[in-house]
This record gives C-alpha cells, sequence and structure tokens, in this order.
C-alpha cells in the first residue's frame, strides 16, 4: 500500500470514528457522567442537572409527607399515590418527586422486613421507570429514634440530656441511624437544639436542655453518631437539625409565636449548638416557623442564608416545615403560595415536605415568568442531588430487608435504651429512704392519668412499642400478690377530672377550668 492510499486510510478511520463518537453521544452514551461513581460528585451534578427539564428539577424539590390526609388516608392509598409521585405521574405540574418524608410508618405496621421491601418497591419506580433515573432520598422523623414500627424507642431529650453522658448520646443516635438505614431512610429529622427557656412551650420534651455549652457538646454527639466518617456507609444517615434559628421562647408562649430576642441574645445562647452542629458536618436544617426580626424563617435571606450559610458554613440541605410557607401568608408577608415559593427560594429553602404549592406549579410559572431566576432552583437541585451522591444512592438505593429484621429493635439498642433510661432519672429527693420500694408494702396507690396510660410513656415522635406495660402493670409486675395496689386517675390533661378521689381528700371551692 502505498502512502497516499494509507494516508486516506488513517483519514477515514479517524472520521469513523469521531462519527461513532458523535452518534453515541446522541444516543445518550455519555450518561456515564453522572452515573460513573469513579466521577467527581460535583462534575455528577452538572451532568446530571444539564440534562434535567425545569419540571424534573422543582420534582426533586418536593419530598411530600404521607402524614396528611389529602394524599391519601389508608395505607393502601398512600402507597398507590407515592408510586405515581415516584414515577412522576401524580401530577403534570411536576417531574419525579425527590423522595417522601415520615412514609415508613404510614406505608407499613408489619416491621422492618415490610417496611425495607416497601420502600424499595418505590425506589424501583425512581431507577427503573422514570427518564432520569433518580433514586428517591427517604426521611423519618428522629427525636429520640425512628418514628416507624417496630423502631427502638429511647428516652426523650430531657431524660437523653440529665445523663450528661456524652458516649452515651452518641451510641444513642448511631443506633437510631443503623435501624433507619437498615429498612431505607436516609434522611433522620426533628434533632431538636432549640433551648428549653420557657416552661409554656408545650414541645419542651423534645430539646435536651437550656444550657447552650451542654447543647453544643450533645449537637457534636448526634452528628458524629448519626452521619459518622462517610455518608455511603450502610448504618449512616443525614442529620437534620430543628428548627433554625429557633422557635423557643416565643413572646406568646406558643409554638409559632414571634421570637423577640436581640440579635445579641441569639448569637449568645441561641447559636451555639448551630454552630457546634456544622462544625460537627451536619447536613440537614428544618426552617422554624415563627418570625425572627419580623420576618418568618421560611422567607429571611439573612437568617436561612446569610448566616447559615456564608457564616455558620452550612454545607446542607434546607426543608421546610410543615405548612412552613403558609407562615409568610398568615403572617401577611405575601397573599399567595406563588409569591411565598419565590420569596422561600431566595432565603434558601430547598425542600417542600407537605405539598404546597409554593414549590409545584407555582414555582415553574414564576420561573417561566422572570420572576424567579432558574440559577435559584438550579441551587437547590444542587444541593439536594449532592446529599443523594454522598450517600451512595445511585450506585446502592435498596436497602437488604432481611438485615433490617435482624438489626430493627436488637438487644444492645434495647440494653442502651434501658441504660439511658436509668441515668436520665433525676432523684430531687429521697427522705427516709423510702426509694427503692419495698416489695412487701401492704399497699401501694400511683394517682395521675399517666400512670395506667402506657402510650404517654414513650413520649412525642415515637411509635407504640408492642406488649409495653404501663407504670400501672409493671408495679403490680413487681409487688407482692398481698401488696394492694390502687389506682385513680386523680385529673385530666386536658379537663377537670378528679374522678377516684374521695371526696373528703378534695379540696373545696377550687375554681374549674377548661381549655376552649
Amino acid at each position: 500500500m502505498g502512502k497516499k492510499t494509507l494516508g486516506w486510510a488513517v483519514v477515514a478511520t479517524v472520521t469513523m470514528l469521531a462519527s461513532l463518537t458523535v452518534l453515541s453521544a446522541q444516543a445518550g452514551g455519555d450518561r456515564e457522567v453522572y452515573l460513573d461513581p469513579t466521577r467527581p460528585i460535583e462534575e455528577r451534578i452538572d451532568d446530571l442537572i444539564s440534562r434535567m427539564t425545569l419540571k424534573e428539577k422543582i420534582g426533586q424539590l418536593n419530598l411530600p409527607t404521607l402524614e396528611e390526609n389529602h394524599l391519601g388516608r389508608t395505607a393502601a392509598e398512600k402507597m398507590e399515590v407515592s408510586k405515581r409521585l415516584a414515577a412522576g405521574t401524580y401530577t403534570d405540574q411536576i417531574g419525579p418527586a425527590c423522595g417522601f418524608f415520615a412514609l415508613a410508618t404510614e406505608i407499613s405496621q408489619n416491621g422492618a422486613q415490610q417496611q425495607a421491601e416497601l420502600l424499595n418497591a418505590l425506589q424501583k419506580i425512581a431507577v427503573t421507570q422514570t427518564r432520569l433515573k433518580i433514586p428517591l432520598l427517604e426521611d423519618a422523623e428522629g427525636t429520640h429514634g425512628p418514628i416507624f414500627q417496630g423502631a427502638t424507642v429511647f428516652p426523650e431529650g430531657l431524660a437523653i440530656g440529665s445523663t450528661f453522658n456524652l458516649p452515651m448520646v452518641k451510641a444513642i443516635y448511631a443506633a437510631a441511624a443503623q435501624e433507619a438505614r437498615a429498612v431505607g431512610v436516609h434522611v433522620l429529622s426533628t434533632l431538636v437544639l432549640e433551648l428549653d427557656r420557657d416552661p409554656r412551650m408545650g414541645r419542651n420534651e423534645e430539646g435536651y436542655t437550656e444550657d447552650p455549652y451542654l447543647g453544643s457538646r450533645i449537637a457534636e454527639n448526634i452528628v458524629e453518631g448519626m452521619q459518622g466518617s462517610t455518608l455511603d456507609a450502610p448504618d449512616k444517615v443525614i442529620a437534620l437539625m430543628t428548627d433554625f434559628p429557633t422557635q423557643s421562647e416565643p413572646a406568646s408562649g406558643l409554638e409559632r409565636g414571634a421570637i423577640e430576642f436581640s440579635e445579641r441574645y441569639i448569637r449568645e445562647n441561641i447559636l451555639p449548638p448551630w454552630a457546634a452542629a456544622f462544625r460537627a458536618g451536619a447536613l440537614g436544617v428544618m426552617a422554624g416557623y415563627p418570625e425572627i426580626e419580623d420576618v418568618p424563617a421560611h422567607g429571611s435571606e439573612k437568617w436561612m442564608n446569610d448566616i447559615l450559610r456564608q457564616e455558620l458554613g452550612f454545607q446542607g440541605i434546607v426543608m421546610s416545615e410543615g405548612d412552613g410557607f403558609d407562615t409568610l401568608i398568615y403572617e401577611g408577608i405575601v397573599s399567595t403560595q406563588k409569591q411565598a415559593g419565590a420569596l422561600a427560594l431566595r432565603a434558601g429553602v430547598d425542600l417542600n415536605i407537605t405539598y404546597e404549592p409554593a414549590y409545584l406549579g407555582p414555582l415553574v410559572e414564576n420561573v417561566q415568568e422572570g420572576r424567579v431566576p432558574a440559577a435559584l432552583v438550579d441551587r437547590a437541585v444542587r444541593r439536594v442531588l449532592r446529599m443523594k451522591f454522598q450517600l451512595g444512592l445511585f450506585e446502592h438505593p435498596y436497602a437488604d430487608p432481611d438485615r433490617a429484621a435482624r438489626i430493627m429493635h436488637s438487644q444492645d439498642h434495647q440494653d442502651l435504651a434501658l441504660t439511658a433510661a436509668r441515668e436520665g432519672i433525676v432523684l430531687l429527693k429521697n427522705e427516709h429512704n423510702v426509694l427503692p420500694l419495698r416489695k412487701d408494702l401492704k399497699s401501694i396507690a400511683l394517682i395521675g392519668p399517666n400512670a395506667d396510660n402506657a402510650w404517654n410513656l414513650v413520649g412525642d415522635y415515637a411509635p407504640f412499642p408492642d406488649h409495653m406495660k404501663s407504670i400501672l402493670g409493671g408495679v403490680k409486675g413487681k409487688v407482692s400478690p398481698a401488696t394492694r395496689v390502687t389506682y385513680v386517675k386523680g385529673c385530666g390533661i386536658l379537663t377537670p377530672d378528679n374522678s377516684g378521689i374521695p371526696a373528703p381528700c378534695r379540696r373545696r371551692n377550687m375554681p374549674t377550668w377548661r381549655l376552649s
């Protein structure tokens, strides 16, 4: 073959290879960029965002909860709605949803194995039946253990704080993370960093302490226990802290009341636990309900972006509170959900958990009409996708049902919960060494509405454990058969009730108060 012929052969070969490369790219052969685990995460995110439509992007900003009945009343109805949300066929306003908030308990009451199987079924829809095959992100409440049936219930926050045992705090939340990830949950929420300084607040049991220093050390250990050194480990989850900057000590004493602190007070007393959590690497935050400096947190660019991200260095995702966008309406900041969505996105709220219109079709319209820059949508989507890549969901989207059954409520976790409960007990006085009670007492009386109510013993944000005894049942099981055990309800929780108290023992002329 002559030189001229060889030269043309080389040119023809190069041209053919170039043509095949172009055809491969046109056919989708370059999808390996965002699906390739060897590529840097930011490069994978860039590639995936470049492929997404506006509706697909806004779909990734929705993590709807099925706790509310407007998305289904029965477990079967909620599962069917979840399948359609995962596939992107529930509504034509947005693409496939990001995932789900507090779903595990809503669709299954039959244990860890079934929970894992049902969440796997939803993941399979997302990664095999959608155009871009983006896996789902699953969130569960995790104040003192995951809130789904069969999970270990640890003591409430105040009891955990009362132990002053920081290694135990870390162990508790590592156990909670292990149980959550085992069934296919990737985020544990409602990790309350607010200080307990106002006794009027009805949710004080969710917090840990009134002290900023102790609160900071607890925050660090929660994050280290849950997230560890790598999020793609099979026993780690994102720690999502609640509620930034605070909803503690409202002027009215009510949960959504205005916070009327000076910025100096907030910085000196409220922010230290948050700063400690972010130094430890916390990657989740829930925005608070109240207004801070006359602006609801969901619309405050100063607090949700400038201070949270620029000053405190937070690098993760910000979720809305339940119906949080509506705070901007009932506070009179805006008049519509469409306006609320524009304001919240600019402030830095990334995810919508209660399927409010703010991040549905009205947000699509806001972008199309030029009211919201597309770059703000991309900013939020980038944060969400980064979490999914860091969790390793593109490579390992499914849970192992058999492993979930082995891990859930293991004996080690039961022992840890018992130890924490014992260490959290605070004995203020023990005159004449009355405690511990002798088993051979002639009689013992239990007075109070919670003495014979096992449900009230587990605290809020917790599933009801199977086969749990009330205090009355526990006492009867411990004392001698000859001991007379008397139970009197004594009072009501929301209404007066002195049933069972002998008339001579009741205080006379007491005013009757009734909540309305």
